[in-house]
């Protein structure tokens, strides 16, 4: 899996490629926590578009994600969500916690 970032001031997207299963999943929880605590990012975007697959292991980084930009009292958008992962999301209910950019998924 392959993590990509960018952004200016407290602004952060970041886009995640390739498979997040359990083994990508600790790599890339990882990395966002560094990438948090370098950032201290606001407003966090995190696409998606880039994912072949997502098991359950994808909930937790987005969740793990959520977490530490809501504690800096930010916010986490969730865009470009496969259909794929957008069932792991939804049978896990997080759709429901973290706030997606609906008019960018492809569903």
């Amino acid at each position: 899996m392959e993590i990509r970032w960018s952004g200016e001031g407290r602004a952060l997207s970041i886009a995640l490629s390739g498979e997040l299963d359990h083994h990508a999943a600790k790599e890339a929880l990882h990395t966002l926590d560094a990438l948090i605590d370098k950032r201290l990012p606001l407003e966090c975007r995190l696409d998606l578009s880039g994912l072949s697959f997502m098991d359950s292991s994808g909930i937790a980084v987005i969740l793990g994600l959520y977490k530490r930009v809501f504690e800096l009292s930010g916010e986490l958008t969730v865009e470009n969500v496969p259909p794929q992962a957008m069932r792991v999301i939804s049978a896990a209910g997080i759709d429901k916690i973290v706030t997606f950019d609906m008019k960018e998924m492809y569903i």
